[in-house]
């Protein structure tokens, strides 16, 4: 019997330096936006260049290397699962948010410059 996986492989750019928070138990969660592309042709043979915006977050470890070594711009290969999340904002309006919970994290290309 096959068995099926949550499984989401992604590169691109982080769109800003992540964002840290330290809960209790000295856990942490690295949140951040990664920027994918894609080109197609349309039915007039023009190039079109797309740009997709995925939500990831890093539990423990990994948003500590997160912290230390992830800067906006900075080129990354993610390993990782789908979530969604839901929540109903202080008006009772319900909302829901995908996720990608990332379970591996590798830095690409060179250096991102210090600011």
């Amino acid at each position: 019997m096959n068995t099926l996986r949550n499984n989401v492989k992604l590169i691109g750019r982080l769109g800003q330096d992540p964002e840290i928070r330290n809960l209790e138990n000295d856990n942490k969660v690295a949140t951040f936006s990664l920027a994918t592309g894609d080109s197609y042709t349309d039915k007039e043979g023009n190039k079109k260049d797309s740009t997709e915006w995925h939500n990831i977050v890093a539990w423990g470890n990994l948003a500590s290397v997160c912290e230390k070594y992830l800067k906006k711009g900075k080129e990354i290969a993610i390993d990782g699962r789908i979530a969604y999340r839901h929540w109903e904002d202080k008006n009772g309006t319900k909302h829901i948010t995908t996720e990608i919970v990332a379970n591996e994290i590798l830095m690409l290309g060179d250096k991102t410059p210090e600011k």
